[in-house]
């Protein structure tokens, strides 16, 4: 391609990231009386395409021509908008502004080669301008003691996390802070999205989205709510044991998704198991769905906010002595040790005997034994969901949650026996 035919092909491209936005902006204002709107979709092209130009020119005789019409453009449309705005045509949102000079500034990258680059963040641009009414539902759904207690974790994991030394400490160098805290953050992060998927859709869809998304949060807490649910009301036993049944299956995802993400070695060894169980589980909750009218549902969150600071530190300690028993038991009694851990663990949490798990692959634990250890840790903590299920909600929810629990637990361990050796 010649140079020539690369400068068009790079002006095509800002000019097309104009116009996409400019579609956008202008589906969004299009019930807007003529001379209200700051620019249409022509406008946004032609903003795209003086993007590009003006890069070219700053190639040309530097970067204060690039400056100089980047001012220039900010200033005309702040003008338009203040015109507007006097004589009560705009309102007094600055999005469409804002927007304009973006798809200068990307048209300009566009020209000078990042087509690429520029023509992404055209379409994440594009789709947060569009997801306004979806944006601002969600921020309505959080509660104040829910965003503050999710700024306080950022700040101590973006504060604390690089300084914290990223070394052993202890018996056998077994306690690493940074790997500790960046597992917290990990599994906080991972809770985060389960936690507000049943925040966000849970009140409109019901038992059944509360199960699917809570399996992400924490699939014991949603098998003891419902439980107790059903033992209230056993009417709605058959939808609130597929619930249960659809949070318990999204562990086992969550389960492979976390161990591969601290050593992706681990995906190869535990994506058979881990589809095997989920499959055990998921299979009957299609079924019972299948059976049931659509009205019938209960529609509330059994989740607390994962992103608790308290919950967070605790669950870090927890991890730490999980990992430092691991070590120890590894030391003391080998392998075997640690699969009676992994077993131990399983009856409260997965998450940490996985993590420590994983973590110790990074060092001299084989990838069959850690993956073992997490199946191990799955199946007994299916077993005691589907014990809970029962003693908790009665007869009718544990005979259809525990079946099929003991189900995935036993396909499980014979799975990871045939595929692990």
């Amino acid at each position: 391609m010649s140079d020539d035919q690369q400068i068009l092909y790079r002006l095509g491209a800002a000019l097309a990231i104009g116009l996409l936005i400019g579609v956008e902006r202008g589906w969004h204002e299009r019930e807007a009386r003529e001379g209200a709107r700051i620019a249409g979709v022509r406008t946004y092209g032609l903003i795209g395409l003086l993007g590009g130009g003006a890069a070219l020119l700053a190639e040309a005789f530097g970067a204060l021509a690039f400056g100089l019409a980047f001012v220039g453009l900010a200033g005309l449309l702040a003008a338009v908008y203040v015109e507007n705005l006097r004589r009560g045509r705009a309102d007094v949102g600055i999005t469409s502004l804002v927007a304009a000079l973006l798809t200068f500034v990307l048209g300009a990258l566009a020209a000078m080669g990042e087509v690429v680059i520029a023509a992404a963040s055209a379409v994440v641009a594009t789709l947060l301008l569009g997801y306004k009414p979806q944006l601002h539902r969600w921020v309505n759904a959080l509660e104040g003691e829910e965003l503050r207690a999710g700024i306080k974790l950022l700040l101590i994991s973006v504060v604390l996390l690089p300084i914290l030394p990223n070394r052993g400490f202890g018996p056998w160098a077994a306690l690493n802070p940074y790997a500790i805290w960046w597992m917290v953050v990990l599994i906080a992060g991972l809770s985060f999205v389960g936690y507000f998927a049943v925040k966000i859709g849970g009140a409109a869809r019901g038992t059944l989205f509360t199960g699917l998304a809570g399996g992400l949060a924490s699939s014991t807490a949603v098998t003891l709510h419902f439980s107790r649910l059903a033992a209230r009301d056993p009417g709605l036993t058959p939808v609130l044991a597929t619930g249960i049944l659809l949070a318990c299956g999204t562990m086992f995802p969550r389960m492979l998704l976390v161990a591969s993400l601290l050593n992706r070695e681990l995906f190869q060894p535990l994506v058979v198991p881990a589809l095997v169980m989920a499959g055990c589980v998921y299979l009957p909750a299609l079924v019972f769905l299948q059976r049931q009218s659509r009205s019938s549902s209960y529609e509330a969150s059994p989740l607390k906010n994962p992103l608790e600071l308290k919950a967070a530190l605790g669950f870090g300690l927890l991890l730490a002595i999980v990992m430092l028993l691991g070590r120890a038991l590894q030391e003391l009694a080998g392998e075997a040790g640690l699969l009676v851990l992994a077993a131990a663990s399983g009856i409260g949490d997965v998450d940490a005997i996985t993590l420590s798990l994983a973590r110790m692959t990074q060092e001299d634990l084989g990838l069959s034994i850690a993956a073992g250890g997490v199946v191990i840790a799955g199946a007994v903590n299916s077993l005691v969901k589907g014990a809970m299920a029962g003693v908790i909600g009665g007869r009718a929810i544990g005979l259809r949650v525990a079946l099929p629990l003991a189900a995935a637990a036993g396909a499980g361990l014979a799975a990871a026996w045939l595929w692990i050796g």
